[in-house]
């Protein structure tokens, strides 16, 4: 298990001032889960990557990888980042071009002065080849590879010592994006079938939903939130988390009434609304209500029912699978992902229904 428990990392900025990349960051990964530092740039996901590999050398805190501590601020403790047992990937594959994919991958054990023999090597490389399905490319040069392939033999030569830890800092940033859609699917196959602790850093929140056993959202050096990608998309804690990951209608509001546990009623501009919070409110709280498109139940008909309201559509997107549309209610726009036999042609009134348990209500303090 890697532990990471109050990392603070600073440098000295502009004009003298001292910028704090990381503050108080703590988090746990269990041995063979894939656990995602998610945040826009500069939040401090990559400082924090760094500095679990060792490139970094942290003001204060303490990393530990299976028990064995490798920094400690107050016993002064710095394992030095070849001796961590950490593979790690980077934006930039660095692939040698001179060199053929077996002698890329087989490029660590060479050096590593492991005492290998060469029919050794030639097994270890072909077995982790075999695993990133680029086995039967092993004679070809490097010059000759796609995106894609690129960034499996990066995986495969991170991979290829045995890892403890597997650390990838936004691997999937230089490919297009069908191919990096793709390469989704085979880098969850790849971490399955390895077994291997890995932390991946991406400020792309479809990556990490569709990768991660758990997820750290990010901002301003701090960790703002930590669950599985559902507790992140679907029950966010803050503002902020409810915005960064996926789109979202926010409005504000203002608590009327408690109505059972964890639920409240609310008023908006929409009208008084029943809504659901993890945090306990009072009356006159001011709110602010997280609904996804998707959680916007339209119908051409007014449904039967407690949070509805009435609106008019404004500009309807067909995406093929679903159409988008943007309804205005009075003087609030709002956004809804809806099934394309649904008529409800621009201009015509629609019906928005609000399930409380989707309704989100966040009381953080508003930017």
């Amino acid at each position: 298990m890697l532990s990471v428990r109050g990392l603070n990392t600073q440098y000295p900025g502009e004009n003298g001032n001292i910028v704090r990349a990381a503050r108080d960051v703590a988090f746990e990964v269990p041995e063979g889960k894939l656990f995602t530092l998610l945040g826009p740039s500069g939040c401090g996901k990559t400082t924090t990557l760094r500095s679990i590999a060792g490139l970094e050398r942290p003001h204060s805190g303490e990393i530990a990888l299976g028990g064995r501590t490798l920094y400690a601020s107050a016993s002064r403790i710095f394992v030095a980042p070849n001796e961590r047992n950490i593979g790690m990937v980077f934006q930039s594959y660095a692939i040698w071009p001179h060199m053929t994919v077996y002698q890329n991958a087989a490029f660590p054990l060479e050096v590593g002065r492991r005492g290998l023999s060469g029919k050794e090597i030639r097994d270890k490389v072909m077995r982790v080849l075999a695993i990133v399905a680029m086995d039967a490319l092993a004679e070809r040069p490097a010059t000759n590879l796609s995106g894609g392939q690129q960034q499996r033999l990066a995986l495969a030569r991170a991979l290829v010592m045995g890892p403890q830890l597997l650390l990838l800092d936004e691997p999937m940033s230089n490919l297009d994006a069908k191919l990096r859609e793709r390469m989704r699917f085979e880098l969850k196959r790849i971490q399955r079938d390895t077994g291997v602790t890995t932390v991946y850093v991406t400020h792309d929140q479809s990556e990490a939903l569709a990768l991660s056993h758990e997820i750290a959202v990010m901002n301003e050096g701090r960790i703002i939130q930590v669950g599985s990608p559902r507790e992140i998309y679907e029950r966010p804690r803050s503002r902020f988390v409810a915005d960064f990951i996926g789109r979202t209608n926010l409005l504000e509001a203002k608590v009327v009434a408690p109505d059972g546990p964890g639920r409240y009623r609310v008023g908006t501009v929409l009208g008084e609304l029943n809504v659901s919070s993890a945090d306990a409110l009072r009356a006159g709280d001011a709110v602010t209500l997280s609904v996804r498109p998707e959680d916007v139940e339209i119908s051409e008909k007014r449904p039967e029912g407690a949070n509805v309201c009435a609106g008019t559509v404004g500009v309807r997107v067909f995406l093929g699978d679903t159409v988008d549309l943007q309804v205005s209610v009075g003087q609030h726009e709002l956004l809804a992902r809806a099934h394309p036999s649904l008529g409800a042609p621009t201009g015509g009134q629609v019906f928005l229904r609000f399930d409380a348990e989707k309704c989100i209500a966040l009381a953080d303090e508003r930017p």
